[in-house]
């Protein structure tokens, strides 16, 4: 799981960008949250693959623009 987080932290600022469009964001970001392993985020995670693939998509691209990292708790 730290391998897949990592992964995805060593990607350009572009392709988290494009990874964050609808649909995508759910999958790779969903996942991203829940290898965390904290519960909140693993609640967190759960979530934005459903809600996040449809609408939680905007805060991750404007979370990537301003710190460069998808928002986590």
């Amino acid at each position: 799981m730290a391998t897949y987080r990592k992964w995805i932290d060593s990607l350009p600022l572009l392709v988290k960008i494009i990874l964050a469009l609808p649909v995508l964001d759910g999958i790779f970001y969903g996942i991203y949250r829940i290898c965390k392993g904290t519960l909140l985020n693993i609640i967190l995670g759960i979530i934005w693959i459903f809600a996040g693939a449809a609408i939680f998509w905007i805060l991750d691209i404007i979370f990537l623009l301003l710190r460069g990292k998808v928002l986590e708790l």
